[in-house]
């Protein structure tokens, strides 16, 4: 009877074991989809582009009581989009949306709409904003520790070539390099909207200047 005790024990740790040995298994096997799937993701990627929409200017009215304003960014194949603000023609939102970048040259594009219940919502312009000035300044690599806080590195005037309502101003602000602009928006009666702009290399080393030469 002490025999067959003794092998039942024998095989539940061998049960125990294969267990443990197959439970190993799995969780190598997802570690390296994990990877895989990681590996797509960054396959490409230049760097991560910061956008904070700060607030609407002067915005369109879509009813009567006012508009129920987001906003849409796009920039290639990836949208994001703010939250929506409840009847106000100068919203305020600080939201903070982060983009992946994989072709440097292309502008980022952002669209305003009105949010509607029952219907379509209704759009209330858009804009476009060319992030070469930024990714330049980033990639002239300067000596942090020559910059005082707030100093400009560059700056851009409104023409027709860009949609600037005012002068926009490449910053060196609390050790980052940031870029402050306020948008006119197109395709509608009145609106601006107020962003900034904040580039992070990926991986760290040379600026997207250096990334668009290879």
């Amino acid at each position: 009877m002490a025999g067959v005790v003794v092998g039942d024990v024998g095989i539940d740790k061998a049960i125990e074991t294969r267990n443990s040995s197959n439970s190993d298994y799995r969780r190598v096997v997802e570690m390296n989809r994990s990877k895989q799937r990681l590996d797509s993701v960054m396959d490409g990627l230049v760097g991560l582009l910061k956008v904070r929409v700060v607030r609407g200017i002067n915005l369109a009215y879509r009813d009567a009581r006012g508009s129920d304003p987001y906003v849409v960014l796009r920039l290639g194949k990836k949208k994001l989009k703010t939250s929506v603000k409840k009847r106000s023609v100068n919203p305020i939102w600080q939201e903070e949306l982060t983009l992946t970048v994989t072709d440097p040259s292309q502008p980022l594009k952002l669209e305003v709409f009105d949010k509607d219940t029952f219907s379509r919502d209704d759009p209330m312009g858009d804009a476009e904003v060319d992030v070469a000035p930024l990714m330049e300044a980033v990639s002239m690599n300067p000596r942090e520790e020559s910059l005082r806080n707030g100093a400009i590195i560059r700056s851009e005037r409104p023409s027709a070539r860009n949609c600037l309502a005012d002068e926009s101003h490449v910053c060196w602000r609390n050790g980052k390099f940031a870029q402050d602009m306020i948008l006119r928006l197109r395709n509608v009666e009145s609106g601006e909207i107020q962003l900034q702009l904040q580039w992070v290399n990926f991986p760290p080393g040379p600026g997207p200047a250096a990334a668009t030469t290879r």
